[in-house]
């Protein structure tokens, strides 16, 4: 059986592919421990400081939940439906809080769990052939893996209950009206782009990209008085440190 998440890397950018494009990378119990695993590999690597996350093929970022798999599981019953999603619900709350950057380079067809995945990722860069649609209430459910609390979020309100009541697909530029996506790429640009986008992050200290992923991921759900507690904590950590510290002396200098 191949590898269900491929990792490689480039410089100190490490990119995870979602490796079922016979299933347009469908995530299933198996992918969604896959990818827990790779992330807390990377998440140790101190030489690694950020992910990239893409779809094996040409059509597919994710299509979604594997559909055979959980139709087996509702069969079941409740507890052994809501098991299975389980994994997948914690994975996209892994990417969320995860210390190093995520971004999505979303390469074809991003659909359901494929498009909570997108959600949970600090960043994404989109390709122009790239689908997006919250379908699973084409199939008589809602999203379970985040989708119904991240995309309003992201998206507003209204704009994001237009999509989960429909089930209808949008295109790129929709997914970047939305603040789903950071840009829009020909196809043969998407790699570079997301490459280009991390770089120009990589060159920073990366305790500071932490902190910073922190305070924004942790406040978006706090008030803001809340807010400014958890961003005053993460810069309390900063300030003993050798990075603040040359940064400041190093902009002294010039």
């Amino acid at each position: 059986m191949p590898d269900l998440v491929l990792r490689t890397t480039a410089g100190a950018i490490a990119i995870l592919t979602l490796n079922r494009p016979e299933k347009l990378n469908a995530i299933s119990t198996a992918l969604a421990n896959a990818m827990h695993a790779a992330l807390d590999a990377l998440e140790a690597d101190e030489a690694v400081r950020a992910v990239i996350v893409t779809g094996a093929g040409e059509r597919a970022f994710s299509a979604g939940a594997d559909i055979t798999e959980f139709t087996q599981t509702v069969r079941q019953g409740p507890g052994a439906a809501v098991r299975a999603f389980r994994p997948g619900q914690t994975l996209c709350a892994r990417i969320e809080a995860f210390p190093k950057p995520v971004i999505a380079a979303v390469n074809g067809i991003c659909f359901g769990g494929g498009c909570e995945i997108l959600e949970a990722s600090h960043l994404a860069v989109a390709s122009e052939r790239a689908l997006f649609s919250k379908a699973e209430i084409k199939l008589g459910m809602m999203p379970t893996f985040g989708g119904t609390q991240r995309l309003p979020r992201t998206a507003g309100r209204k704009r994001a209950l237009e999509w989960l009541l429909t089930g209808d697909s949008f295109p790129p530029a929709t997914a970047l009206a939305m603040g789903l996506v950071n840009r829009v790429v020909a196809p043969d640009a998407l790699m570079p782009a997301a490459l280009e986008l991390a770089e120009r992050i990589t060159r920073h200290s990366p305790e500071a990209v932490a902190g910073i992923l922190t305070a924004a991921t942790r406040g978006l759900n706090l008030t803001i008085g809340e807010g400014l507690a958890v961003e005053t904590e993460q810069f309390a950590k900063l300030a003993p440190g050798a990075a603040l510290r040359d940064g400041l002396e190093a902009w002294l200098a010039r």
